[in-house]
């Protein structure tokens, strides 16, 4: 498959307030307003079909399922000295090792993208989903 044939799409994972999780796939220009954005930015639910709604992303994973962290710049895959925390989980106190995480800019390379709602909508997210038929 070629890279012009290839289109853009992402996994969108959404949070809301009582707890409950959705997912919607997104592609092309909605996908496209994505790219550039970095963690803890906010966006508008406008972008991807969920009209006065706002939403903070929180993290994500690239399509060889390597982690975003918020705490390193850029959009590439790197490889950290990490003591914990996203992309390494402490099995014994005082140890670090070396990981390939990714930064914190979302990219073409994205995969799953994590949001949380700041900012709900008139209707609920769950009728927004299921009437866009994305699933």
């Amino acid at each position: 498959m070629s890279e012009k044939s290839r289109q853009l799409e992402f996994k969108i994972n959404i949070g809301d307030n009582e707890g409950k999780c959705f997912s919607k796939i997104v592609r092309d220009a909605q996908a496209t307003a994505l790219i550039g954005l970095k963690i803890g930015d906010k966006i508008d639910g406008n972008l991807m079909g969920f009209p006065a709604y706002e939403f903070i992303i929180t993290g994500g994973s690239d399509r060889d399922g390597f982690p975003y962290r918020s705490n390193i710049q850029g959009a590439g895959r790197r490889k950290y000295l990490l003591s914990g925390g996203i992309g390494y989980k402490v099995h014994r106190k005082g140890r670090r090792i070396r990981k390939s995480v990714r930064g914190n800019m979302l990219s073409e390379a994205s995969y799953q993208i994590n949001m949380k709602v700041s900012k709900n909508g008139s209707k609920p997210l769950n009728e927004l989903i299921e009437g866009s038929g994305s699933e």
